[in-house]
């Protein structure tokens, strides 16, 4: 398991204005990302996952500084990317690359694959015409398609293709960090297997280190060496996969694995989990995000759980695992509290 970290993610928060009314006044902000803290290690990928609006392509988009955060920081090799001059930027995007998940609303629909994919090549430093041509039929291949697809244009393709020529223009510069913003999900079942096979097979062969963003935990699964669970901009686990996947210690972690559907139709869906009283969320809501965000629909809230957010607490010594099994979670902390094993 890699050590170095290559991502190093502190405090980082983005809010948003948010407006209403006739003339759009002002309402508040919507705490789009609110005080996020992980890193990437060197080769590795992270798994980000959670439900509409949770965050995780707020935080991806801002780890490659395509927002600007609010307050925090993003170290790449202990540099912080916030503080970075325009001309430094512009040379650490090349380090830095992201993938869509609409690969179609990023191209240039005029502009050939080649073309698309040659802008990339440029910023490398590849000017030479026929250089620049063997490169792009050389990154074509590597994503599996035919190199003579260059002269193509974007709509001429199919979704799973798309989403390769994304991925290839992606790795023109050469990117030691890739960014993959829920690069499957708008693709059909089986295509999306061969998009993961693809990114995991050329993780290894290039040595990317990935954060890989989704809402379908049995993708990020497969792909992930750790998954950080997202909740209305707050981490609220952050573990190794199988850890995470073998003991959820957050209810909203639980929630999510129960509604993963069971592919096999001899085995017994799991148990539903009990309906939680909703009429505490707007007492969260009107608290200014003082209290858990998960609080107003966990079965297990506490009035600590409305009056106060609960600090990420590494729960690995107490569970006898080997890598850090990170929670926040007031429940989780009273369940594996140390005196609660000696009553």
């Amino acid at each position: 398991m890699p050590s170095q970290n290559l991502i190093e993610v502190s405090n980082l928060v983005k809010h948003f204005p948010s407006q209403g009314g006739a003339w759009g006044q002002s309402r508040g902000v919507v705490r789009a990302v609110d005080g996020v803290s992980f890193t990437v290690r060197q080769g590795e990928t992270l798994g980000l996952v959670g439900e509409s609006g949770s965050g995780k392509s707020t935080t991806g988009r801002l780890l490659l500084r395509l927002l600007e955060p609010t307050s925090g920081a993003c170290r790449f090799e202990g540099k912080n990317v916030y503080e970075l001059s325009k001309d430094a930027l512009r040379g650490l995007r090349r380090e830095m690359q992201i993938v869509f998940q609409d690969p179609y609303g990023a191209f240039n629909p005029r502009m050939t694959v080649g073309a698309i994919i040659g802008e990339g090549l440029e910023l490398r430093g590849v000017r030479d015409r026929a250089e620049r041509d063997s490169e792009v039929k050389r990154l074509l291949e590597l994503v599996q398609l035919p190199p003579a697809v260059h002269t193509r244009f974007p709509h001429e393709f199919s979704g799973g293709q798309r989403q390769r020529i994304g991925i290839a223009r992606a790795l023109a510069v050469e990117p030691r960090f890739l960014v993959a913003d829920e690069p499957v999900s708008a693709l059909d079942v089986s295509t999306q297997a061969e998009v993961v096979n693809l990114l995991l097979d050329l993780q290894e062969r290039l040595g990317l280190t990935m954060l890989f963003i989704s809402h379908d935990l049995s993708v990020v699964r497969v792909v992930s060496d750790r998954v950080g669970v997202l909740f209305s901009g707050k981490i609220l686990e952050l573990a190794p996969t199988e850890a995470l996947f073998r003991n959820p210690l957050s209810p909203y972690t639980q929630e999510l694995l129960a509604a993963v559907p069971v592919p096999d139709p001899t085995k017994a869906q799991r148990e539903p989990r009990e309906r939680p009283d909703v009429s505490a969320k707007a007492e969260v809501s009107a608290g200014e995000g003082v209290g858990c965000p998960y609080a107003g629909r966990c079965p297990h809230t506490m009035e600590v759980c409305r009056a106060q957010m609960p600090s990420l607490v590494d729960y690995a010594p107490r569970l006898g695992e080997p890598e850090p099994h990170w929670a926040a979670c007031h429940w989780t902390e009273q369940r594996l509290a140390p005196s609660a094993g000696k009553n």
